[in-house]
């Protein structure tokens, strides 16, 4: 008994400080996980936003890649004179002129109708603010001269204008009637173009016929 007396010094002292580091331990304890899940939210922030820029950059390179390929197709894209017209006064102006081209060359509308900012398209999907895009999908009823010299006004329409499809069948009843599936994707700037000297001199077609109206776009 005695012998055990003398650990009894020992045996508090080791229980002291038992006490102690476990009351640190419970006090620090939780300060270091919230200081490592701030680490946490700090890198998946840092991650986030990392992804966004990246996002962004590819945003801008798709932008001019549909900017450069009007510009070697030597069109520009309709601009409105002014701006916040909306975009059924963006798509009545060129609307218009693609009916006019129609009538024009006598050919006949059996039906049509159109989409706004069709998702598939790259201006819509890169774009959207800066773009407006619809695509005009119309039945017509036309000989083959007037239709070929429809396409050929199409061509030389001194904006860009994208050809989606063309079906062409005769008519059972009567071989040179034909009935055609014609569908455009017009395209409008929202707002105003901007344009430096030399860009705006470069963009302005000469009376000569213009190509690459059906240019495909940039995937």
């Amino acid at each position: 008994m005695d012998n055990l007396k003398r650990y009894y010094g020992v045996i508090g002292f080791c229980a002291i400080v038992a006490i102690l580091i476990f009351g640190t331990y419970s006090l620090i304890a939780p300060k270091v996980k919230t200081m490592n899940d701030q680490k946490s939210t700090i890198e998946q922030k840092e991650g986030e936003l990392t992804k966004k820029k990246n996002d962004l950059a590819v945003v801008q390179k798709k932008i001019k890649q549909i900017k450069d390929s009007i510009v070697t197709s030597q069109k520009k894209i309709y601009s409105p004179v002014e701006s916040d017209l909306g975009n059924d006064t963006l798509f009545f102006t060129l609307y218009s002129d693609v009916i006019e081209m129609v009538h024009s060359n006598s050919v006949k509308i059996k039906a049509i109708d159109y989409v706004y900012n069709p998702e598939a398209d790259s201006f819509v999907k890169f774009g959207k603010d800066i773009y407006f895009v619809c695509d005009v999908n119309m039945e017509l009823v036309s000989n083959y001269v007037n239709l070929g010299k429809l396409i050929q006004d199409i061509y030389q329409y001194p904006y860009y204008i994208k050809i989606n499809e063309l079906d062409v069948k005769p008519y059972d009843k009567d071989k040179k009637i034909l009935l055609t599936s014609l569908s455009l994707r017009l395209y409008a700037h929202t707002a105003p173009e901007e344009e430096s000297p030399v860009e705006g001199a470069a963009a302005q077609p000469a009376d000569l016929p213009l190509e690459g109206a059906a240019t495909a776009l940039p995937q």
